[in-house]
């Protein structure tokens, strides 16, 4: 009775309580952490209808195609979907409507961003009741001036905290107006529920130097084009997410699969086919580009949302004329 009595009082005491908290804590960052990013995503495009609603019977459609193509699973919500023109509640519905539409195994990176920590953070919480493995969290930039290393840090760091999923920050200069440093990245990778990094800047020396100086913290990096994806691939990214591939699924799957065989030749060849189409729906006609290219290849695009303008006939004709010159037209 007395050794009975004493495992009681044992297992009442605080300490032991506070032991098995931060066991459980421990075995949730350990499984967050070793989450496996690596792989192809395409960042899905919203589709509309014609007065600029989600159109999701569209959605459904594109998806039924989208999962017969070997991605490791999607991206929702990035800047391909035209997150910055929808409302909180369509963000988060659109998430939840792709992982019931996702086939099984496919893993969901949602786009979870905001201007503000607070609300960074509410949105995650949301994306991860609709569904998401991933947060996938573009950086703060309104107020450039103020977004130094030290703010920076401190705003993933208080949502990485709070987050029920890992985070995958998301750097894209050409749409925040700012690089993320790399030195605050380095410091980011520190922790246990930030796992890796989408930079779509296109360095491949800054990429370079990423994944070297995290290369100890279990840190996953993924190029953000198809344009780079060789390049990425061969200084240690572990996957890309491609706009292109929307439209290229299968193609920058291969690119993927080719670039981590012996076959240099193959993968360069093909690398530089998709070059000029990658652009084309990207730097060149952006959003508009992308979803006319899906039309050419039976995925329903339909309208951008104002004010995104639709492609000209002229824009129309130069990007075809890309894909004609690479073959996949």
């Amino acid at each position: 009775m007395r050794l009975l009595s004493r495992v009681q009082s044992l297992l009442a005491f605080p300490r032991w309580q506070e032991l098995k908290t931060c066991q459980r804590a421990l075995s949730t960052t350990m499984s967050r952490k070793s989450l496996d990013i690596s792989g192809i995503y395409p960042p899905l495009a919203t589709p509309y209808n014609k007065d600029e609603s989600i159109a999701f019977d569209k959605l459904e459609l594109n998806m039924k195609k989208w999962n017969q193509i070997p991605f490791k699973g999607y991206v929702v919500q990035g800047s391909n979907a035209e997150w910055c023109f929808q409302s909180w509640e369509e963000r988060v519905q659109v998430v939840r409507e792709t992982a019931k539409l996702a086939a099984p195994g496919k893993l969901i990176m949602a786009g979870s961003g905001c201007e503000s920590t607070r609300e960074t953070i509410r949105m995650g919480k949301e994306m991860a009741e609709a569904g998401a493995h991933a947060l996938l969290v573009v950086n703060p930039f309104y107020f450039k001036d103020g977004m130094t290393s030290d703010a920076l840090v401190a705003h993933y760091t208080a949502v990485a905290d709070q987050s029920p999923l890992p985070i995958v920050i998301y750097n894209v200069p050409r749409n925040t107006g700012m690089n993320i440093p790399v030195d605050s990245i380095v410091r980011m990778a520190q922790h246990p529920n930030i796992i890796g990094i989408k930079d779509s800047g296109g360095d491949i020396t800054r990429i370079a130097s990423m994944v070297f100086a995290t290369s100890s913290s279990d840190f996953q990096v993924l190029a953000g084009s198809a344009g780079f994806l060789l390049a990425a691939y061969n200084v240690g990214c572990v996957g890309g997410i491609c706009a292109l591939a929307n439209v290229l699924g299968e193609e920058v799957c291969k690119l993927g699969e080719l670039a981590q065989s012996t076959d240099s030749q193959a993968a360069r060849d093909l690398q530089l086919r998709l070059v000029g189409p990658n652009s084309c729906v990207t730097s060149r006609f952006g959003v508009p580009g992308l979803k006319a290219a899906m039309e050419w290849f039976g995925y329903y695009g339909g309208p951008t949302r104002s004010p995104l303008q639709p492609l000209s006939d002229s824009n129309s004709q130069a990007m075809k004329s890309e894909f004609q010159k690479s073959h996949f037209l």
